[in-house]
C-alpha cells in the first residue's frame, strides 16, 4: 500500500489497491478521525495523483494518494532527562525508560516524566506531533516504551497487540527457586473495586497469559525471562505472585528488601513488531540497568 519513497512522520504516500471512497479509506484503513479529515480538507492537504482533492472523492486502483498532516503537538513541558532513544523512524520512537520515572504526567508527577523528555526529544528532531504511547510501564519498571508519531502507527500497533503480533519480553528476579525450567501461567486477572490499585487472580477477570523460562537459579531466588501474550495491568507481577514467586522489591505483590534493590526487579528487555508502513520485522532490545546488574551480582554470593 505504501510507496517506498517520500514517507515522513506527517506525510503518507499510498498506492491505492482497490476502488473506494476516499473518506472511507481515511477512516477505516488509516484510522484518521473526522476532525483530522476536516482539517486536511480545510488546509488542502489531500492529493490524488498530484491534485488537491476532497474527502468525498472516489479513488481508483493505482491512484497515488498523498496525505500531509499538520498536527498540534502535546502540551508537555520539554525536559532533557537523559533518556536513551533506542529506535527512530517515520512512525515510531522507542525509549529506554529508567526505573523511578513515570511515563505520563499525573497530578503528583507533573514534570520529570518520560512524556516531558519525549517532548524535548521531538524538538531536537524539528518534528511536531502529538505524543501517543503505544505501551506503558509502571514507574518502577524499567525498559522499552514505544511512542507513535501519528494516529495510523498508533492504531496499527495497538491492533497488532490485540492479535498478538507483537512479541514483548521481560526479565525479572523472583523470591524463591522455581523448579520448572519453563511453563505458562494462564490465569484471569481481576480488579475487585473501581478504586483498587491491586489486581487479583479471579475467574471473573480477563484472560491473561504469561510464559516464563528460568535463566538462572540462585540460593533463594530465580532469574526468569517472560513473554506475555496479553497486556493486563500488573500482569507479570500478579501471575508470578500467584505461583508464590513474587518479584523482588515489589511493594504490592512481592517482598521488599532494599538491601538488594530499591524497586521491583522487572525490566522490559525486548520487543519485536512489524513496522506500521513497510511491515518489516523490527527487533529492539534494552540492556539491563545498573541496579538490576548489581542485584544479580549480590545474589550470586548470598
Amino acid at each position: 500500500m505504501f510507496t517506498k519513497e517520500n514517507q515522513k512522520w506527517n506525510k503518507f504516500v499510498i498506492s491505492i489497491d482497490e476502488d473506494c471512497k476516499l473518506k472511507d479509506f481515511l477512516i477505516d484503513e488509516m484510522s484518521f478521525s473526522i476532525r483530522s479529515i476536516s482539517r486536511m480538507k480545510r488546509e488542502k492537504n489531500i492529493f490524488i495523483n498530484g491534485k488537491v482533492s476532497k474527502p468525498t472523492a472516489e479513488v481508483k486502483k493505482g491512484d497515488i494518494l498523498e496525505i500531509v498532516l499538520n498536527e498540534d503537538g502535546s502540551q508537555f513541558i520539554p525536559q532533557n532527562l537523559g533518556v536513551r532513544c533506542l529506535y527512530n523512524d517515520e512512525d515510531l520512537l522507542i525509549f529506554d525508560k529508567p526505573p523511578f520515572m513515570v511515563v505520563h504526567p499525573t497530578k503528583s508527577h507533573r514534570e520529570s516524566t518520560l512524556a516531558n523528555h519525549v517532548s524535548y526529544f521531538i524538538d531536537t528532531l524539528d518534528e511536531k506531533f502529538k505524543i501517543r504511547f503505544v505501551n506503558r510501564l509502571d514507574m518502577n519498571t524499567s525498559g522499552i516504551v514505544i511512542v507513535a508519531k501519528n494516529a495510523y502507527a498508533h492504531h496499527k500497533l495497538s491492533k497488532d497487540m490485540e492479535t498478538n503480533d507483537i512479541s514483548k519480553n521481560y526479565l525479572a528476579i523472583v523470591e524463591g527457586v522455581i523448579e520448572k525450567d519453563r511453563d505458562t501461567i494462564d490465569l484471569p486477572i481481576y480488579r475487585e473495586t473501581e478504586d483498587s490499585i491491586t489486581r487479583v487472580v479471579d475467574s471473573r477477570g480477563q484472560r491473561a497469559i504469561t510464559h516464563y523460562e528460568v535463566l538462572e537459579r540462585y540460593k533463594n531466588h530465580t532469574l526468569v525471562k517472560l513473554k506475555i501474550d496479553t497486556g493486563r495491568t500488573h500482569q507479570i507481577r500478579v501471575h508470578l505472585s500467584s505461583i508464590s514467586k513474587g518479584i523482588v522489591g515489589d511493594e504490592l505483590y512481592g517482598v521488599v528488601d532494599e538491601d538488594l534493590i530499591g524497586r521491583q526487579a522487572l525490566h522490559a528487555c525486548k520487543i519485536e513488531f512489524n513496522q506500521p508502513r513497510s511491515c518489516d520485522r523490527i527487533l529492539v532490545e534494552s540492556e539491563l540497568p545498573e541496579d538490576f546488574i548489581q542485584l544479580i551480582d549480590k545474589l550470586k554470593y548470598l
